[in-house]
């Protein structure tokens, strides 16, 4: 293997990708979950072949990393020898829960496969960049809200009839609204979209699309001839829909009970932004439920575990998986949120699981602050970390735990790639050869507002979370509080502290 994908590309177990502490690859099994017996084999493959540790990121992806050429090869062949097939591919992602969730409003796997098979068919992989994504949400007890995509397809009732909202560019909360519509109409505006988008080329995304194009696809009513969807358009990308549209059954004007955007549909479609496949996303947004914790299934239970700043040595995910299937565990899924899901289990079972998840440090409880702060390895584990990115966010999270609510996203950020979360976010430590440095309401790649020694960096922050701690209102969230006061106050409070 002699070259690696570029930064910015998705490291796939075929293309790994070069980090500052070797190559890294990232995979998604095709059925969605992993036996305990296969994720035991592939935590021990990490080992042989990699530096042992285990990620799971904001998406929901397990990573490996500290690879080298030769070994990412044999890694690549025992993970086939494993049975362990992965997706490859535009992602077109599902929750953990899919299928299974009794409070689903729609089984939203049939629809992804639809969609999938349908990019494949039309040939877009190879159009689309490597950062363009689907998700379909069918609702239930874990939404997919905090994950952007370029196109959104969720399910909703509306009097008495499950429609697909669907929505384009950013997370649930930031994504432009099109139409809701029956499953047909959702599965032809979704690929029309991303049709749209390839011919602008791989740098391009929904948000990319014209005024002209978003009205097109918000007026979708019915199966548009296949002259409609032309490779080349004269227009780059302009498709207009102009057959006749058919009798308003394949969309519903009137407003939808749950898990709609807005209260009329069809709304009329603005351009949005969005950041790919990317563990982004610092906007305030209702708290919606954490995946850690215990969740009912239709004959049995799921119990979400989280990996701490989405990290941990194989050897304890090996220790956790092993009793996992003491206990009775079916399947492990990845979850959103640096999270895994262990399905099959009862009650009893869940609360053994629990117990020794937390005795080999992983997060059991929805409200631990680790859950708040994003860290990538940092150094010394990254050759490009310039700041202990652990160290510093384990010691803000013991400190300011009271301060870390869902309203505040904390970034610590070994060098300015920001690896952990390209988003913005509401407070980011970045390491550069001036210490480290606090950027306000933005990426690791922005200019920082002040500076601070790096092996001091915790307290600075340490700092900032006190003086929230003093002026907060009664009832204000954390992040309320900061927009009070500005970038420039907030820096200096971090230099000082």
């Amino acid at each position: 293997m002699n070259a690696f994908s570029r930064r910015g590309a998705c490291p796939a177990l075929s293309a790994p990708m070069q980090t500052g502490d070797g190559l890294l690859v990232r995979l998604n099994p095709v059925a969605g979950g992993l036996t305990p017996k296969s994720l035991i084999g592939l935590c021990k493959s990490a080992l042989r072949h990699g530096n042992g540790i285990m990620e799971v990121t904001a998406r929901g992806s397990l990573q490996i990393r500290g690879l080298t050429a030769e070994s990412a090869g044999l890694l690549t062949a025992e993970v086939d020898a494993l049975g362990i097939a992965v997706r490859s591919g535009v992602p077109v992602e599902t929750g953990p829960l899919a299928g299974i969730d009794p409070q689903e409003i729609a089984d939203p796997r049939p629809l992804a496969g639809r969609i999938r098979a349908a990019i494949e068919e039309a040939g877009l992989t190879a159009r689309l960049g490597p950062k363009v994504s689907v998700v379909v949400d069918g609702g239930g007890q874990l939404a997919m809200d905090a994950v952007t995509a370029d196109v959104r397809v969720k399910a909703v009732r509306a009097k008495g009839e499950v429609l697909w909202s669907v929505s384009i560019g950013g997370d649930g909360r930031s994504a432009k609204p099109l139409a809701a519509v029956y499953v047909d109409a959702a599965h032809d505006i979704a690929v029309a979209a991303l049709r749209m988008v390839a011919e602008k080329g791989r740098e391009a995304h929904t948000r990319d699309l014209s005024e002209r194009q978003l009205n097109s696809l918000a007026s979708w009513r019915s199966v548009p001839p296949p002259s409609v969807l032309p490779d080349i358009s004269p227009a780059r990308g302009e498709i207009a829909l102009s057959w006749p549209p058919s009798p308003i059954t394949d969309v519903a004007p009137f407003s939808v009970e749950s898990g709609a955007p807005s209260a009329e549909l069809p709304i009329s479609p603005l351009a949005g932004e969005m950041s790919g496949r990317t563990e982004g996303g610092a906007k305030e947004r209702p708290p919606t439920r954490s995946p850690i914790g215990m969740f009912d299934l239709t004959d049995s239970h799921a119990l979400g575990i989280g990996l701490p700043f989405g990290s941990m040595p194989a050897q304890n995910l090996i220790e956790l998986a092993t009793q996992a299937s003491i206990l009775g565990s079916t399947e492990i899924r990845l979850a959103p949120g640096r999270a895994l899901h262990f399905l099959g289990l009862t009650p009893s079972a869940c609360f053994a699981l629990q117990a020794s998840a937390t005795d080999l440090a992983f997060v059991t409880d929805a409200a631990d602050p680790r859950i708040r702060i994003a860290a990538c390895p940092g150094a010394p584990a990254c050759a490009s970390g310039r700041i202990a990115t652990r160290a510093i966010a384990e010691t803000i999270a013991a400190e300011g735990s009271d301060l870390l609510d869902h309203s505040l996203t904390l970034h610590i950020s070994g060098c300015a790639k920001g690896c952990a979360h390209p988003g913005p976010a509401t407070l980011t430590l970045v390491g550069d050869e001036n210490g480290a440095g606090l950027v306000v309401d933005g990426t690791a790649k922005a200019l920082p507002a002040g500076y601070r020694p790096g092996y001091d960096a915790a307290r600075g922050v340490v700092g900032v979370l006190a003086v929230i701690r003093r002026q907060r209102h009664q009832g204000e969230t954390a992040a309320a509080c900061l927009a009070r006061l500005d970038a420039a106050g907030i820096a200096e409070l971090y230099r000082r502290n």
